[in-house]
């Protein structure tokens, strides 16, 4: 008889972040996410996405249903609207563009579409989950910056180094290549004398054009955000606007604005 359990699919990892994993299964799912740090990155991502968007669309929740909404009126609306679907079905077949391809581009942006925004919820994900890990945080230690320097550039065809941030305060503790959509990114780490981690996530973002530093809300969290020469810069930590915009700066080598 074969007592071993059966993997964590991907369909029990979103189950896990809607609440509806089958009974039993809960324990297993979160010791996979303690052994396996890209699906705990991606778990994490969801989660906050998830709290971000309840938040923002709080307000509008609470706002009684409009009569349009109304299954019965819905239904009305769905079957004058079926024959106006059914031409311009036809009409993207005809063009060749049947198959779910646009769907495709539709739920994945292209990287050179990247926002400040995303960019900065990306940073916000990985930070939340490797900074609290307080055995490995790092992949790579300080005494490996190089090896990381090179792992990361490869792995994001980009010439890419972790900053020093001794002059703003920060001492280097290492990093790690971080998952995205859109690929893989470089999150380095760095730690003050009070013991706040602060990291800088990079990634490419094709050909999007250049961006001045923003500060994004996401959830609790603040990031300062900016895009230079194809690549997204995010600085993450627990720190007021006005101190994350100081490391920005230190990074990007130009006064803080503002």
């Amino acid at each position: 008889m074969n007592d071993t359990a059966p993997p964590i699919s991907d369909d029990e990892l979103h189950a896990f972040i809607d609440g509806q994993l089958e009974p039993g299964r809960a324990s297993a799912v979160e010791k996979h996410l303690n052994n396996h740090a890209d699906d705990a990155a991606k778990v994490a991502a969801y989660l906050l996405q998830r709290d971000t968007l309840r938040a923002a669309f709080a307000d509008i929740a609470a706002e009684p249903v409009p009569e349009y909404l109304n299954p019965r009126a819905m239904r009305q609306d769905l079957i004058a609207r079926r024959n106006m679907w059914r031409i311009a079905a036809s009409v993207l077949v005809a063009f060749g563009m049947g198959g779910g391809g646009g769907w495709l581009l539709h739920g994945r942006m292209a990287p050179s579409t990247a926002t400040i925004t995303l960019l900065a919820e990306e940073a916000v994900a990985n930070h939340v989950v490797y900074t609290a890990d307080r055995r490995r945080p790092t992949e790579l230690g300080a005494e490996q910056r190089d090896d990381l320097a090179r792992w990361v550039s490869n792995r994001i065809q980009h010439q890419v180094a972790p900053p020093d941030l001794t002059v703003a305060g920060y001492k280097y503790m290492g990093g790690r290549l971080a998952a995205t959509e859109f690929g893989p990114a470089g999150m380095f780490m760095y730690q003050n004398d009070q013991g706040l981690r602060l990291t800088v996530f990079v990634r490419p973002v094709g050909d999007a054009p250049s961006k001045p530093q923003q500060i994004v809300g996401v959830g609790s969290m603040e990031g300062c955000a900016w895009i230079e020469k194809g690549i997204g810069y995010t600085v993450v930590a627990t720190l007021p606007a006005a101190e994350l915009k100081r490391v920005a700066a230190e990074i990007a080598g130009r006064p803080a604005a503002g």
